[in-house]
């Protein structure tokens, strides 16, 4: 049987696929399997602010490449995926997680807290912006964009003390040593998503469906559902600083949720768990709790 895989083409999203690829082998050696990169308008558009960008833009040209036809399957970093999916779509597979936290590269210092006063941190997220200046309001975060090596380097540079970026992107691509430090979810909560893979899929191709949903990951897919399910009731695709981190344990759930304007100067925080079962409840009632908090004031939701 042969399956064509989308991916965008940049490293990290290479070796993310390659990494699907090799496991599906792996699961039915009879698989013929060809990758297709394809250009995204978030990669045209790589200079362009992460603010201003709805979650959903670095996945469209794939999923019109699959309604084409064009090929079977798209690879995407979970939180690249439009809160709401098209009815055309389904995720068929939700990859076992990566670490979900955001990291510290910042040659010369060990923490967040051993950074000079005044430092200079590079961030391509405006989530990770406002809680890091929450944490310590004297630091001067910049936006930084470009691939995870390109990041990488600019902390080495001399503009910047450090940046600030997800921890699966560098362990994927091998980068552990230049991890100065894990920042606790306490300080920074990860985006929706963050560490996982999507599959994606036609929703009518149970050929393809079948072969995909042997990757899934039931844990992961649980954590995920609430941490978008909670996205989903503020707004969705909203461009307002949003974080969600969903952990199962003894066959409960455990969802941290945030919310802040552009500026950082309204930050809300929340917490809800529930049964594993039923993640997408969990995160509702954390939407509900935040929106009853402010929420609705910030990222343009009515109470639901």
């Amino acid at each position: 049987m042969r399956l064509v895989v989308g991916t965008r083409g940049s490293p990290l999203a290479m070796t993310q696929t390659r990494w699907v690829v090799e496991r599906l082998q792996r699961l039915d050696r009879r698989l013929e399997i060809a990758v297709t990169k394809i250009r995204t308008q978030g990669d045209i558009h790589a200079e362009a602010p992460l603010a201003s960008m709805p979650r959903g833009l670095f996945a469209k040209e794939l999923e019109l490449a699959l309604e084409r036809r064009e090929i079977d399957l798209a690879v995407h970093s979970f939180k690249d995926l439009p809160t709401d999916l098209s009815p055309e779509f389904a995720v068929s597979a939700i990859t076992k997680r990566e670490d979900p936290r955001d990291v510290l590269v910042a040659p010369g210092y060990g923490s967040l807290d051993d950074l000079p006063l005044g430092a200079r941190l590079g961030t391509s997220s405006p989530r990770r912006a406002v809680q890091l200046r929450a944490h310590r309001g004297d630091l001067e975060v910049v936006p930084v964009r470009g691939n995870v090596g390109t990041r990488v380097a600019k902390a080495e540079g001399p503009d910047l003390d450090g940046v600030v970026l997800a921890a699966a992107g560098l362990h994927r691509l091998g980068l552990h040593e230049h991890i100065a430090e894990y920042i606790d979810p306490e300080v920074c909560l990860p985006e929706a998503g963050q560490g996982a893979l999507a599959v994606e899929t036609r929703a009518d191709d149970s050929r393809v469906q079948e072969i995909v949903s042997m990757l899934d990951d039931e844990a992961a897919r649980g954590a995920v559902s609430a941490e978008v399910a909670m996205l989903r009731m503020l707004g969705g695709g909203c461009t307002a600083p949003i974080a969600a981190y969903a952990e199962l344990k003894s066959g409960r759930i455990s969802l941290r949720g945030m919310v802040a304007d552009a500026n950082g100067e309204r930050l809300l925080r929340s917490a809800a768990s529930g049964s594993a079962d039923r993640p997408e409840e969990v995160g509702a009632l954390l939407g509900r709790q935040l929106i009853r908090m402010g929420a609705n004031e910030i990222v343009g939701v009515g109470g639901r």
